[in-house]
């Protein structure tokens, strides 16, 4: 049975995706998946050794240009891409029109959420097949349930699981211990205040850690720089691909995130990891699995700016957290 997914961005949305593939490949073993997902995330679904084929997709970029990128080189061979092969069903776990609109071009039956459960309520309009699913279940959740009824299998009652063999991104040896400080997020109500940042920092060097600090683009690396300072135990990195990063999080000791992707990818992988919540909450996309906590901010909720609700959650608050959590999981 081979079973095309839909699910293009975003980089969290990609790995929620993840535990659903899990569940119905435990449950089928001859199942196989196909995956259209946006070229920046096209990576993640071939971590999971049940996907055999993934279709990039660039939806972010041609509809910046739509008239000439319909016409263009691109399009056509997604378009061939999505029709070559035979599929028993198509399943899009986005609920978005973008994502419908591609179902429209396989030839198979189509899976996806019904208007009261879809993100966008048109988007149900395109799917043969639509499922009832709350819209107060975590992300991950909804997935799985989605999955569940489209192949007709009983979900299973344990948490999900990633199915994220972590011996792909090399062999984990003992190191120094090193935290992964995950600063960089799409929304700056999001952020939390660089001074924090560099208290946690250096709370975690003296207690014998060492420090690194991706990014993604110039202005998160330039924040990366004032968070280090000029400890050389604090490390910016060079700017890295999906695996290269995820190589580093196997390793890590633990994660300090804000509300971002990456959070999740810490999550998908295992690593011991505290999310800062303010403006936004964990309650239906936090990071989801084992060794994770959430801590949101007192001011949640209240009318005082998303600056203040961040600013509200503390470096030793944070610290205080992580600790036990490494100790824990180690």
């Amino acid at each position: 049975m081979r079973v095309l997914i839909i699910k293009t961005s975003s980089l969290g949305d990609v790995i929620h995706t993840l535990p659903a593939v899990t569940d119905a490949s435990s449950i089928n073993k001859d199942l196989r998946f196909d995956w259209a997902v946006e070229e920046a995330f096209a990576e993640i679904p071939a971590w999971h050794p049940a996907v055999e084929t993934v279709i990039p997709v660039a939806i972010r970029r041609w509809r910046k240009q739509p008239v000439e990128s319909l016409r263009g080189p691109e399009w056509r061979h997604c378009k061939r891409q999505l029709s070559r092969n035979h599929y028993d069903a198509v399943i899009d776990a986005q609920g978005l029109i973008k994502s419908a609109w591609l179902t429209r071009y396989v030839q198979a039956p189509r899976w996806g959420y019904d208007n009261n459960s879809a993100r966008e309520p048109l988007a149900s309009m395109a799917y043969h097949h639509k499922v009832p699913v709350s819209r107060e279940l975590h992300a991950v959740e909804r997935i799985r349930q989605l999955f569940a009824s489209a192949m007709r299998y009983r979900l299973p009652e344990s948490t999900g699981h990633y199915g994220i063999d972590a011996a792909q991104f090399g062999a984990v040896e003992s190191q120094e211990p090193s935290i992964i400080c995950l600063h960089n997020t799409a929304r700056d109500e999001k952020l939390w205040p660089e001074e924090h940042w560099r208290q946690l920092v250096q709370q975690a060097i003296a207690e014998g850690f060492r420090v690194s600090l991706p990014w993604g683009n110039d202005a998160e690396r330039e924040r990366a720089k004032r968070i280090a300072g000029v400890d050389d135990r604090a490390v910016v990195l060079p700017r890295l691909k999906l695996k290269a990063l995820a190589a580093l999080l196997v390793r890590a000791s633990g994660v300090v995130a804000v509300d971002t992707g990456l959070g999740h990818l810490a999550a998908a992988l295992g690593t011991p990891a505290v999310s800062l919540y303010g403006p936004t909450s964990p309650d239906r996309v936090g990071t989801y699995g084992a060794n994770q906590c959430h801590l949101l901010s007192p001011e949640a909720g209240s009318k005082s700016s998303a600056a203040q609700q961040m600013s509200a959650l503390s470096p030793d608050l944070v610290w205080n957290n992580l600790r036990p959590l490494m100790k824990t999981a180690g």
